[in-house]
């Protein structure tokens, strides 16, 4: 072997052994930056504002007690411009049962289901003095207790709403009869518009798919159908023959969103880290509209919709 095949063969060796060794990359620090998780909605039904604050977290760090995350004892205002009011606080640890059923259905929790240290807090207009009205605009402005200041700003855009729900085959070789895909028909109007939708089955909580958005950039200004997936909770078991169907005889409420761009563009950049593992994939980094911290304050023009499905 001649003296430059050997010294190829060294480096060779070299770099594969450096390939073996352990790489940890160096990330920012972020302690105890706000998160901010806040939405105003327009339209019959619709729900209280309501913030949620938790603390970010290193992303190496292992995350020990839950209840350590949420945010406690800041002072939240939302304005139209003319009025404004100052949400309550609300933590679970301090609820009467009646008032944690009503909680635990508004934001998906089971009050039967949680430890008895549990502790979630909220800030929420329960008496809806600063309702939501389309075409409006609303700022959020939050103090902490040690004196950090967050805000942001949100307008409700124009109603969209679906014209009608049908439900058929399931697509492929899926000949399970005893499910369904339900597809909705949707008349765009002329201009830019962002979608989001949740479901709900048999009055359970209203959770948003893994793929609950999307623009009107191939449809803008046309009749639209789409399909309406069922939402699966992150995190749980997915069975995936039939995801995204819905069994015949239940009965399905969809909750129907039209969103501004900051809002849409927050939850696609979140949904496409979240669906987009393994070990190589890319990451975007998520886009938000708080200043001074992180995560959304969202408004939302909103339709509701029930509708069984046939058994048949």
């Amino acid at each position: 072997m001649s003296i430059k095949q050997l010294s190829i063969t060294l480096l060779f060796c070299l770099g594969f052994l450096a390939c073996e060794k352990e790489f940890v990359p160096k990330l920012p620090t972020v302690e105890d930056d706000i998160v901010v998780e806040g939405y105003i909605e327009a339209g019959q039904n619709a729900s209280p504002s309501y913030v949620i604050l938790t603390k970010s977290l290193p992303f190496f760090k292992e995350l020990t007690n839950f209840n350590n995350v949420f945010v406690e004892g800041a002072e939240i205002w939302v304005s139209n411009g003319t009025d404004s009011t100052r949400l309550q606080e609300f933590c679970w640890k301090n609820l009467t049962p009646s008032v944690k059923q009503q909680a635990g259905a508004l934001f998906g929790i089971n009050p039967d289901s949680v430890s008895a240290d549990f502790n979630f807090c909220v800030y929420i207009d329960f008496a809806q003095r600063i309702k939501g009205e389309i075409g409006k605009a609303y700022t959020l402005r939050i103090k902490t207790k040690e004196g950090k200041i967050l805000t942001a700003k949100t307008t409700i855009p124009r109603a969209v709403k679906i014209d009608t729900i049908e439900f058929i085959k399931p697509p492929g070789n899926n000949q399970n009869d005893t499910m369904a895909q339900a597809r909705a028909t949707v008349t765009d109007p002329k201009g830019v518009d962002y979608y989001r939708y949740f479901t709900s089955i048999n009055n359970s909580a209203y959770i948003a798919g893994a793929n609950s958005i999307t623009d009107d950039a191939f449809f803008d200004g046309l009749v639209t159908k789409f399909n309406l997936l069922k939402s699966e909770p992150r995190g749980g078991s997915v069975d995936p023959d039939n995801f995204g169907l819905f069994r015949r005889g239940d009965t399905v409420s969809i909750k129907f969103a039209m969103i501004d761009k900051a809002h849409f563009d927050f939850w696609s950049t979140l949904e496409f880290n979240a669906n987009n593992g393994g070990p190589f994939a890319s990451y975007t980094r998520v886009k938000h509209n708080i200043s001074g911290g992180l995560g959304i304050w969202g408004g939302s023009a909103i339709s509701f919709y029930d509708v069984i499905v046939p058994k048949k």
